[in-house]
């Protein structure tokens, strides 16, 4: 089994409010981007890693995967305005060997080993998985201007993290289907439940969280101190 992983990262993170996009600051010496490679990296069942990112950035995805020895990474891809793009674009340079693509997002460093290995072998069998929490606070559906019009029913809810891994075929078919349709999605889940897929959810940890926030460094900061792959 030959497993592609793909890393979209061109996104420039204004949230973050930094000079520099998210993925490439500062944790615990090393950029949050390379601690997300790393995971993939130590995956034995992961043959080839693939960066997206803004072309002012391809020189320095190179200088990276030397300085830290990842030998999965491929030469970097150019990303796209959206996620959906650069992921789009890294699609085309996928090893015609592939026949299991995990996405997972450059700025989720905690990720465990289990959840990708979990994810893949689900996928494997099932076509298509994602990996999730489940919702702990009480959810609230709201109207366009912010009134509560019913609470939901928690036990039934999940919060969405990636890895997000799927069948090839299964994929490149969603992708192009969302290219035909005009689909536009920040989830690669919802493009393949267009064309009929249900994923399957992998119980993740609360700890994969997402660096998108100042708030989110610091408590990154502090994770990466006890952190165990």
């Amino acid at each position: 089994m030959f497993v592609s992983a793909i890393i979209p990262a061109a996104g420039f993170g204004e949230r973050m409010g930094a000079t520099i996009s998210k993925q490439f600051l500062m944790l615990n010496g090393k950029p949050i981007l390379v601690h997300t490679l790393e995971r993939f990296q130590a995956c034995e069942m992961v043959k080839e890693i693939i960066v997206a990112t803004q072309s002012s950035s391809l020189s320095l995805i190179e200088e990276i995967r030397e300085k830290y020895s990842l030998t999965k990474l491929k030469p970097p891809v150019e990303g796209g305005e959206r996620r959906q793009d650069s992921i789009s674009n890294a699609l085309r340079y996928v090893d015609e060997q592939c026949d299991i693509i995990s996405v997972h997002d450059a700025v989720r460093p905690f990720v465990h080993l289990k959840e990708i290995t979990q994810s893949i072998e689900t996928a494997k069998y099932y076509g298509a998985s994602i990996v999730a929490v489940r919702a702990k606070d009480t959810m609230k559906q709201a109207s366009t201007d912010g009134r509560v019009e019913k609470t939901l029913n928690r036990s039934s809810l999940w919060s969405v993290q990636t890895p997000q891994t799927f069948q090839k075929k299964i994929l490149l078919d969603a992708y192009r289907f969302a290219e035909m349709n005009d689909l536009m999605a920040t989830d690669d889940s919802f493009l393949v439940e267009q064309i009929g897929i249900s994923p399957i959810i992998v119980e993740g940890s609360y700890e994969n969280i997402k660096v998108t926030t100042p708030d989110d460094l610091l408590l990154a900061e502090l994770l990466v101190q006890r952190f165990v792959p």
